[in-house]
């Protein structure tokens, strides 16, 4: 059976605090493919939300390599950082982000906006099924502040996921939802990334939430290793 390709690689990769400070973690190698889908634990304070920012570029990686798609992120110019992000990436987040005076539509059609791959009408045609898969057909026209928070982070799972992106961020996508809608949010977001095809990186506390992804790794100062006991 083929191996699937691999989507983000990082090799022995180290973050500081600053330039002449200690290290965040540092040895950090991970290799995500096509597909999979990972779910990424530790101690707060340990870098889970700054292991992300580096992945989408957002803060620079101070050794070490990290890929996407083979590409050397280190390499590329703030201007191609960003469109690489815009064309390969999707977030989640824990406080949704979801921009409170857009209507729901608009605010899924924006990934589509900033790439500007299409015409006007075909991305708001498939933002309207974005919304059809995440249940919220219907839900179009109305704003942010009309929504519960288990409606507004399938809004943000939409969007996430509306322009085809080859790897989705989310970090403590549950963290504002009780447990039932946790459960369910986080249900979705598996299904909805295996039918886009798409890899994800799921930083979460939560046991519960880890056990969704096909792999779970604990973050530490020496590095990411697998999660003893699980199959």
């Amino acid at each position: 059976m083929s191996v699937a390709p691999p989507v983000l690689e990082l090799e022995r990769v180290g973050k500081r605090f600053r330039p002449d400070g200690p290290a965040l973690f540092e040895q950090l190698s991970f290799t995500l493919r096509a597909g999979e889908y990972v779910a990424i634990m530790g101690e707060s304070g340990v870098g889970k939300s700054t292991l992300l920012n580096v992945i989408a570029g957002l803060d620079r990686i101070d050794n070490g390599k990290l890929r996407i798609d083979g590409v050397d992120i280190a390499q590329l110019s703030d201007d191609a950082m960003t469109l690489l992000r815009r064309r390969t990436m999707g977030f989640v987040f824990q406080a949704f982000h979801v921009l409170p005076f857009l209507r729901v539509l608009h605010n899924v059609v924006l990934p589509l906006d900033l790439v500007g791959t299409r015409d006007e009408a075909s991305r708001r045609e498939q933002a309207l099924e974005m919304l059809s898969r995440v249940g919220l057909r219907g839900f179009e026209h109305r704003y942010p502040r009309d929504l519960s928070g288990g409606e507004l982070q399938r809004v943000a799972i939409a969007r996430a996921l509306v322009h085809g992106p080859r790897l989705v961020l989310a970090d403590e996508p549950t963290g504002n939802l009780d447990a039932r809608t946790a459960a369910q949010v986080l249900a979705l977001f598996r299904d909805q990334l295996r039918a886009g095809g798409a890899s994800g990186i799921l930083i979460t506390h939560s046991p519960l939430a880890a056990e969704t992804a096909d792999r779970i790794l604990m973050l530490d100062a020496n590095g990411l290793h697998e999660m003893p006991g699980r199959p």
